[in-house]
């Protein structure tokens, strides 16, 4: 069943284009972004000043998110801003959601860890740029609708394990751990390594980040309204300062934030680099696609609209693009930014547009903060993230049902074992085989 359309967002009226079915489905097809539909309906100042409001809301929750998630896939924190405010200044401008936010997501960590490890900061770039092309081209070939086809009990599952790969991966930095060597990727390895360091546990880097945790949890709990992953971090990152705990922090580890954006330019385009990240691109186009797809189909259900599903993947592309030339990691649609802009009264795509100049407003004038921020604090905001990620119940709901279960335990499995698009392709395979033989999947809400 449909929910409710949020209160918070108001109509305009509809265009001559959208009369015939209010909701957008009439204009679903179209290969325009949903900005010049909200221009062309008419936007007036109330519409702005809810945008600004809802603009701030979601640039505080991005702030430190896009950093964490940075520092977690390996690279500098940076290089999240930098997704965050290109990327996700595009996506709204280009996009075919009214209320996606674009962004670096938690999804996107080990894919991108292992890349930059693999193949260093420029390869990864190149990997990210064409990930793009692929994300446009899929647009405009119209796959979009074919992506929104991949089973419920696939999305879900490996989601989960995506959950569980951020968890293991913030550890290290939760628990301020001196490791004998690089950290392993693969999950089994990367556990043993961690086990075998337990001894140079850092107590005051845990208290750090467990404190992180638990705090964003009590503030989302007593005080919802309230920006509890930037109170938190905050917090921490005074106390560390002011009892000289030692932690190491950004500053130590990266050194300082650049105060703006760099100048673009293009990564590495020779022929044997672009073969080699092929196969990264790959896997960031996929998972790409079915994130902000997944995350346009949320706001969808909120704001009772319908996106533009191919108009979105053309945005999402030209997003990754835009932010490899500056030096940025992988963007897609952000499902709990999207939904915080929403709840907090977002009209329109302006929102996220504004959103991205509150975080480049950040990096003119306040980046030397950043640098005060314990490594275990953002750890602490990651694992919190993993946490709501991971969708618990409906992952037990749906290993209760036999079909299910089996595309549930393969996706997961495979995709911890392994990587996301090979856990995407064996579950799908196993769905697939499942309906030859007359066992339907249960979808989202059965």
């Amino acid at each position: 069943m449909r929910q409710p359309v949020n209160r918070g967002w108001r109509r305009s009226p509809i265009s001559r284009l959208e009369k015939t079915m209010p909701d957008g489905r009439s204009t679903a097809h179209l290969f325009e972004p949903k900005l010049i539909a909200v221009l062309r309906e008419g936007y007036g100042w109330p519409s702005f000043r809810a945008d600004v409001g809802a603009g701030v809301t979601v640039a505080v929750v991005a702030l430190p998110l896009s950093m964490a998630i940075a520092v977690a896939s390996g690279v500098g924190p940076e290089r999240g801003l930098y997704a965050a405010i290109v990327g996700g200044a595009i996506v709204s401008l280009l996009g075919g959601s009214r209320a996606q936010i674009g962004g670096p997501a938690g999804a996107f960590i080990v894919l991108v860890s292992a890349t930059a490890a693999r193949f260093g900061i420029d390869g990864l770039l190149t990997a990210v740029l064409m990930s793009g092309v692929m994300l446009s081209l899929a647009g405009a070939l119209r796959l979009g609708s074919l992506v929104r086809h991949i089973p419920h009990a696939v999305t879900v599952s490996f989601t989960c394990a995506i959950a569980v790969t951020i968890a293991a991966s913030q550890l290290k930095d939760l628990a301020g751990l001196q490791l004998a060597g690089r950290e392993p990727g693969p999950l089994l390895a990367k556990l043993q390594a961690l086990a075998a360091a337990a001894t140079t546990v850092n107590l005051a880097a845990l208290a750090v980040g467990v404190g992180v945790g638990a705090a964003i949890l009590i503030v989302r709990r007593l005080r919802p309204g309230w920006p509890g992953m930037l109170l938190a971090v905050a917090g921490a990152s005074a106390l560390a300062a002011g009892l000289h705990l030692p932690v190491e922090t950004i500053g130590t580890h990266f050194g300082a934030i650049p105060g703006g954006l760099p100048t673009p330019s293009l990564p590495r385009l020779d022929p044997a680099t672009l073969l080699a990240v092929a196969p990264a691109a790959a896997s960031f186009t996929l998972l790409g696609a079915v994130e902000s797809l997944l995350s346009a189909k949320v706001a969808d259900r909120m704001i009772g609209r319908r996106h533009r599903s191919n108009m979105e993947l053309v945005a999402q592309g030209v997003a990754n693009v835009a932010s490899a030339m500056f030096g940025g990691i992988c963007v897609t649609g952000t499902i709990a930014r999207t939904a915080t802009n929403v709840r907090a009264g977002a009209r329109s795509p302006m929102a996220g547009i504004l959103q991205a100049a509150f975080l480049l407003a950040f990096m003119l004038i306040a980046a030397p903060l950043a640098g005060y921020i314990p490594l275990a604090a953002l750890a602490g905001l990651l694992l919190v993230v993993a946490w709501n990620m991971a969708e618990r119940v409906e992952f037990l709901r749906l290993l209760k049902h036999g079909p299910s279960a089996a595309v549930v335990l393969t996706t997961f499995v495979v995709t911890i074992a392994h990587e996301l698009s090979t856990g995407i392709a064996a579950g799908c395979v196993v769905a697939a085989l499942l309906a030859w033989l007359g066992r339907p999947l249960p979808e989202e809400g059965d």
